[in-house]
C-alpha cells in the first residue's frame, strides 16, 4: 500500500510528480538532451532550455580560461554535460534526487572532467573547494530563501567568480500572489498538494541584496517586441568586495 503523501519526503514526492508529468527520461533521451523528439509533450519547453543553455555555454566559452564549475540541482546531468564541453573546465553536478543523480553518473560516466555528487548545496560539503562559476538551472525555486541560499553560495566562489541563475521564474511583488495561487492549483490538480510546501516564488526585489546583472530580461521592451518566448530571466550575481 502506498504511503499517504503527507508522510513522503521531498525526493519521493518530486520523483512521483515528475513521473506523472512525463519528466523522467530514459538514458538514451538524457544523453541527447536538450534535443528531444518534436512529438514529446515537453518539446516546446526543451526548445527554451536549449536556447538558454546555449547562451550560457557560449558566454562561458568566451572567457577563454579554465573554469571550475558547480551546478546545484543538476537533476539528470544534461546541462552539466554541456558545461563540461568548455575547454579546460572541471564540472561538478549536485542534486538531492538520488535516482536522477545515479542516472547522470551512469549516462555521462565516460567524461573525465565531469563528476556528480548526491548532496545538497551546503557550503560545508566544499570546505576546500572553490568555483569560478556556480549555476542554478531550473532549481532555485526549490530553495526557500533566495537571500540565504545566494549568501551561502557566494562563499563557494573564487575571486572574480559568478553565480548564474537560468530557467527559473522571478516575480514582481504584484505578480507574487497570483503566481502562488497558480502553483497551488497546479499541484492540487496533479494530486501532489504537498509539493506546494517545497516550491518557492522568488522576487526580483530580493536581488537588491546582491551585486547582480540581468543578462536576459523577459520584461524588456525589446524582448517583448521580438516576441521572445523564454519567460525566464538569466541572472548573474557577483560577490561584493
Amino acid at each position: 500500500m502506498d504511503q499517504p503523501i503527507a508522510n513522503w519526503g521531498f525526493e519521493t514526492i518530486y520523483t512521483r510528480l515528475r513521473q506523472k508529468e512525463r519528466r523522467v527520461y530514459t538514458d538514451e533521451e538524457v544523453a541527447q538532451l536538450p534535443s528531444i523528439s518534436p512529438k514529446h509533450v515537453h518539446f516546446k519547453e526543451w526548445l527554451v532550455r536549449k536556447k538558454s543553455s546555449q547562451k550560457l555555454v557560449a558566454w562561458l566559452k568566451r572567457q577563454k580560461k579554465p573554469l571550475d564549475i558547480l551546478e546545484i540541482g543538476c537533476g539528470n546531468g544534461w546541462l552539466s554535460k554541456k558545461l563540461s564541453t568548455i575547454t579546460g573546465s572541471r564540472v561538478i553536478g549536485t542534486d538531492i534526487n538520488f535516482s536522477e543523480i545515479q542516472q547522470a553518473a551512469r549516462v555521462f560516466q565516460n567524461i573525465p572532467n565531469l563528476h556528480f555528487m548526491y548532496v545538497n548545496a551546503a557550503a560545508s560539503v566544499f570546505k576546500e573547494k572553490k568555483f569560478d562559476i556556480i549555476v542554478f538551472a531550473a532549481s532555485i525555486q526549490y530553495f526557500e530563501s533566495l537571500t540565504e541560499t545566494i549568501s551561502r553560495t557566494l562563499n563557494l566562489l573564487k575571486p572574480g567568480g559568478e553565480i548564474h541563475i537560468i530557467d527559473s521564474a522571478f516575480y514582481s511583488l504584484s505578480e507574487l500572489g497570483p503566481a502562488m495561487l497558480r502553483t497551488r492549483h497546479y499541484y492540487e490538480s496533479a494530486g501532489f498538494p504537498e509539493m506546494t510546501r517545497h516550491y518557492f516564488h522568488h522576487r526580483y526585489e530580493d536581488l537588491g541584496n546582491f551585486k547582480f546583472s540581468i543578462r536576459y530580461d523577459p520584461r524588456g521592451l525589446i524582448n517583448k517586441l521580438l516576441r521572445n518566448k523564454n519567460p525566464f530571466p538569466w541572472i548573474s550575481i557577483q560577490p561584493i568586495h
